[in-house]
């Protein structure tokens, strides 16, 4: 049996909160990269030691379980086992660009493709490999046929990040085969990486009148926000005089807005709400979190100091923190997000950064995370 097991680097795993970047992906790979399973991914941690992998802004073309048919079991070295019929095809999990493409004199055929967003998948135990060192791959192309061995026919996969496997339910849900939609956090410590996940907050107990802050999905599936019918005193702008130096998304994937005025600003809290973080968090410094009515939470980060604590009740335009650069920052400066029902979404759907004013849109937004724009 193929055991790609004993071959990787040790990983620690951890569940912590995060920053941004990509990772350099190339078409030319050397002698031993194109050898040697675990090996370190040149460049991945040049710029920084911490970057983000954004899973949720990934669409359903870009990801694919490697065997979707297949049944799947997780090992304690953090290996899928994915068992399935003769014949079957492994799919790539992401796009990428094939490092490794070679039959292992002990744990058979072999793939590793190097994705874009810094991890490595590994596909092993193939009857057959079907692509070569420096082919593009796209997510759910097929790439080998699953091979067999000890009288069953399975693919050996592992995700791994600068040479290690990290645990793969980190990135999927090994039962449903299912992309976890979240935002991991990677960070070089010495010789390991940690991977943590952004967003698990402090838990905290609710009061009566906190929990009243969803009620408006409690009788309907979708709610309509005209942000053009919101008072004045019920909404603000986090940092007002700001100019944006970093928006949302692009290439890097960029997890919020960040907004710079001058050191030691007065950052405001945009809604009324409850404060659910309010702590240094690993990349992000000084962050709080608040959750606001109706699943939606924003959060702000890299703050010289946090004047909030858990559990606050805090109103819109209240003073909540001051603006710095703890955490992974090269200038003090606010680090914006909006998230709704947990999912990242991009904050110009509710402000415009140009005129701090709220958008003239009604957005739709969904009991199950779903958020739509239209112009009013």
């Amino acid at each position: 049996m193929m055991n790609i097991r004993k071959i990787l680097l040790p990983l620690a795993f951890a569940l912590v909160i995060t920053t941004t970047a990509s990772a350099p992906v190339k078409q030319q790979f050397t002698a031993a990269e194109q050898q040697q399973i675990s090996i370190e991914t040149p460049g991945l941690f040049t710029r920084s030691d911490a970057f983000n992998v954004d899973l949720s802004a990934l669409k359903a073309s870009e990801y694919s379980f490697p065997l979707p048919v297949g049944k799947a079991t997780v090992h304690k070295n953090n290996t899928i086992e994915i068992t399935t019929t003769e014949g079957d095809a492994v799919k790539s999990m992401f796009e990428g660009i094939v490092r490794l493409s070679r039959k292992h004199p002990d744990y058979g055929n072999v793939i590793v493709v190097r994705h874009r967003n810094g991890f490595e998948t590994v596909y092993g135990n193939n009857a057959q490999n079907l692509v070569n060192v420096g082919d593009y791959v796209r997510a759910g192309q097929t790439i080998a046929i699953a091979g067999s061995s000890e009288g069953k026919i399975f693919c050996d996969f592992a995700i791994m990040l600068n040479g290690g496997r990290i645990n793969p339910s980190a990135v999927i849900n090994v039962k449903t085969h299912q992309l976890r939609r979240q935002t991991l956090l990677c960070e070089k410590d010495g010789q390991y990486v940690n991977v943590s996940v952004l967003g698990d907050k402090v838990d905290i107990v609710e009061t009566e009148d906190e929990m009243k802050l969803d009620d408006a999905f409690e009788k309907t599936a979708t709610f309509k926000w005209n942000l053009e019918q919101m008072e004045k005193q019920r909404w603000a702008y986090p940092l007002p005089g700001a100019k944006v130096i970093s928006p949302y998304g692009g290439k890097r994937r960029h997890a919020g807005v960040d907004l710079k005025t001058k050191p030691n600003d007065e950052i405001f809290a945009a809604f009324d709400g409850v404060v659910t973080r309010s702590s240094p968090y690993s990349g992000y410094g000084n962050c709080i979190v608040i959750r606001h009515a109706n699943g939606l939470e924003t959060l702000y980060s890299h703050q010289s100091k946090n004047l909030v604590k858990v559990g606050d009740k805090v109103k819109a335009g209240q003073v909540i923190g001051l603006t710095g650069r703890t955490g992974r920052a090269s200038t003090e400066h606010l680090h914006f997000e909006t998230h709704f029902k947990g999912r990242r979404f991009n904050p110009n759907l509710i402000f415009d950064h140009t005129s701090h004013d709220l958008q003239q849109v009604t957005l739709t937004m969904t009991k199950n995370g779903g958020i739509t724009s239209k112009k009013n």
